[in-house]
Parts: structure tokens; C-alpha cells; sequence
């Protein structure tokens, strides 16, 4: 047992970081976030290998974003500090561009901000994303419409108000 769960850990633990840093924002709380599900796991790893335990992880690890704003630790406020992308061409352009999309994300509620995450970063199918928020597929289409919505009415919002 213990041996299979540190190769997992070795092997999707960066999957499982990284989405958890694109569930909140932040890659400090994106650590706790990962290391306290882990934990957990960890005591229970015997019965969560035989099933799907990528998708138990994700899971937990979207309950336990969704749960951190209930602690009292979770006062303080995310920054959108973005690792650094490799080098290629039109970096200044995509960091810009991703910097606008980060911004833009902070602004939704939780739930759209992570059916999105799960929909168009982890790309996963509507099935499949309300699954691991434990919702209707209507649930999780409509936060993704709602989502969509208001990031492109903050786009044009944001665009409209440069071109003044």
C-alpha cells in the first residue's frame, strides 16, 4: 500500500497541483489544498486504488477548495502570480493575454470559476465535471453558460474601457 501510493504521488502529483493551482489562484493554498487531500487519502488509499483514484482526488480536492473560504484561514486574498510560461514567440502578447484571463476569473463565483477550471483546463465533459461537483449536468452546463457569459462581458467591458 505504501508503496503505491508514493508512486502515485510521484507520478500525478503535479497534475494534481496543477489543478488545484488553477481551482484557486494561488499556488501556496494550491499546496495545502493538494497536501491536505493527499493526507486524507492516504488513510484510506487501500479501498480509493481499487476504484478511480484520480478522479477521487479531484474530487476531494475541488471539496476541499470549495470549503476553504468556510475557514478562518481564508481571510486572506488570492493573487493571480502566474508561474512563468516556457520562452516561445509572442510571449509578451500570451502573458498579457493570460494575465487578462486570471483577472477575469477572480471576478466569478466559485462555482462557475470551477466548472471552467474543470470544463476547459482539465477538460473534462459536462458528465464528467458534475460528477466531481456532485451536481446535475444541467447544474454544471448552466454555471459554464453563466461563466462564459460573464467573461465575455467583462472582456468587451475591459476592451470597451481602453479604447476610451
Amino acid at each position: 500500500m505504501q508503496a503505491s501510493f508514493e508512486e502515485y504521488v510521484v507520478t500525478r502529483g503535479p497534475t494534481l497541483l496543477r489543478f488545484a493551482y488553477l481551482l484557486c489562484g494561488d499556488r501556496h493554498l494550491a499546496e495545502d489544498l493538494v497536501q491536505e487531500v493527499l493526507v486524507r487519502a492516504h488513510r484510506r488509499w487501500a479501498r480509493i486504488e481499487l476504484d478511480e483514484p484520480t478522479a477521487y482526488l479531484r474530487t476531494a480536492l475541488v471539496r476541499a477548495h470549495l470549503s476553504w473560504r468556510r475557514r478562518r484561514s481564508s481571510s486572506e486574498q488570492v493573487s493571480a502570480d502566474l508561474p512563468e510560461p516556457a520562452a516561445g514567440p509572442d510571449f509578451a502578447e500570451r502573458q498579457a493575454v493570460r494575465d487578462e484571463l486570471w483577472t477575469l476569473l477572480a471576478t466569478l463565483p466559485k462555482a462557475q470559476r470551477t466548472v471552467l477550471v474543470l470544463r476547459y483546463f482539465e477538460d473534462l465533459d459536462v458528465r464528467q465535471t458534475a460528477a466531481v461537483l456532485g451536481c446535475k449536468e444541467s447544474t454544471a452546463r448552466v454555471h459554464a453558460a453563466r461563466g462564459l457569459a460573464a467573461l465575455r462581458r467583462n472582456i468587451r467591458t475591459t476592451t470597451i474601457g481602453e479604447t476610451r
